[in-house]
């Protein structure tokens, strides 16, 4: 196998929303769930999306987990390697994105790297370094609130320089309307600077093609999904990949299905709304999920009533004060990680009585659920919502199984409806 793209996503959900821009593009595209072992089949493909569950873990842990699969994507070809952050550039002053960046960027040996979570099709712009979600700045939309990464600056300059060793710079929209040689100079001049890496503008869709076009003649780059188009029209324009459509993922699997939700964006608040008129909802207490295991058994023991009926929907899922005071009571760290457990031993639960159609909104939770189903990589199938396609198992010791991985903020009002309608 020899890639024409590497990408490490630091989280799961994330890595289904790149893997699934990569294969619109044309890219054929596995998401793998951490580095591949040595006896897991892939087909042949033109990118591999490692995923990994790295965002809100210790920085040190993360770095290393990310050179890894640095090192992994090399050894199959891989000329550039994409680090997928969320398009909400999640990140605290102590990391990730900085020490993963910086780590990566010394062992590829690149001068400057270009940085934007920037994506304008989901709403995700970048304009003078400052980053936007809709028409509010990042600091004054609901992820001012996130449970794990709170966000109180929009000024990614600011926001990346406080995490990273190296000096941060900016390329700005007027020079990105320049075109690529434009970008390219401004690059010149800040390395020249001694600036090792570059937030860049986009405010329009075709703003990325340009990006793009520059960063593909770089070995690593940072950014979100729309970045990753960028890079995929790139290698298709250039004729090192020749556009593919997407495959289809076989047979149909069937059997009985759930929903998990763990995320408390708005969107997946309000989508929980909207599946309780169509199926059985469960909501948790996050207290009793602190406690013990009990909450979770409960939940199994609910959902088993009911999945041979008709998909069921579990949710952890609670707005930013209810979230607050928990933390309040238990600490952020120690409520965070039982109630991701929780979510773990719930999707174990579902699997062992026969559910095979398996819809998961957070990445947090994701992250846990997959981890705990030890499900080594997916194929890519068809596009849910904008960024959310239908995922199959590959190498699952427990056999078929489709699932969804949906980041918190995307999918429409019926997301879960929407995804059950095309996970037959």
């Amino acid at each position: 196998m020899t890639l024409a793209l590497g990408c490490i996503a630091d989280d799961y959900t994330g890595a289904s929303d790149l893997a699934n821009t990569l294969t619109r593009r044309g890219l054929r595209t596995v998401q793998t769930i951490g580095v591949p072992s040595d006896d897991l089949k892939l087909p042949e493909v033109d990118a591999v999306v490692v995923s990994l569950k790295s965002r809100s873990i210790e920085a040190g842990e993360a770095v290393a987990r990310s050179r890894d699969a640095e090192k992994w994507l090399r050894s199959r070809g891989a000329g550039h390697v994409l680090f997928k952050i969320c398009s909400t550039f999640d990140s605290t002053d102590a990391g990730n994105i900085g020490p993963v960046m910086d780590a990566l960027r010394a062992d590829c040996a690149e001068q400057i790297v270009l940085v934007t979570p920037a994506f304008p099709e989901t709403g995700r712009t970048v304009y003078q370094g400052n980053l936007f979600v809709g028409l509010v700045p990042l600091n004054e939309s609901p992820l001012k609130d996130h449970p794990l990464n709170p966000m109180h600056d929009s000024n990614l300059v600011r926001v990346l320089a406080r995490q990273s060793r190296t000096r941060v710079g900016l390329v700005n929209l007027a020079t990105l309307a320049r075109g690529a040689d434009a970008v390219r100079a401004r690059l010149a001049e800040l390395a020249g600077q001694g600036i090792g890496a570059a937030v860049i503008d986009a405010v329009f869709d075709a703003d990325l093609e340009t990006i793009g076009a520059v960063a593909a003649g770089h070995r690593l780059s940072v950014g979100a999904s729309g970045l990753g188009l960028g890079l995929a029209r790139e290698l298709v324009k250039s004729g090192k990949v020749k556009a593919a459509s997407r495959t289809a993922l076989g047979t149909a699997v069937g059997g009985p299905a759930a929903c998990l939700a763990g995320s408390c964006s708005q969107a997946t608040l309000q989508q929980i709304v909207n599946a309780q008129a169509v199926m059985p909802v469960l909501h948790l207490d996050p207290d009793h999920i602190v406690a013990g295991k009990e909450e979770a058994r409960r939940a199994v023991a609910w959902a088993a009533e009911r999945i041979h009926s008709g998909p069921v929907l579990i949710a952890s899922s609670a707005a930013p004060d209810a979230v607050a005071a928990l933390q309040s009571r238990h600490g952020r760290e120690t409520a965070g990680h039982a109630i991701e457990q929780a979510m773990a031993d719930i999707a174990e639960g579902l699997v062992k009585c026969g559910v095979r159609r398996l819809v998961i909104a957070g990445g947090e939770t994701s992250g846990a659920a997959v981890d705990r189903l030890e499900i080594p990589g997916f194929l890519v199938g068809e596009e849910i919502a904008a960024g959310v396609p239908v995922l199959r198992a590959v190498g699952h010791r427990g056999g078929d199984m489709l699932l969804a991985l949906k980041s918190g903020n995307f999918g429409g009002p019926q997301f879960f409806s929407d995804a059950l309608e095309l996970m037959r």
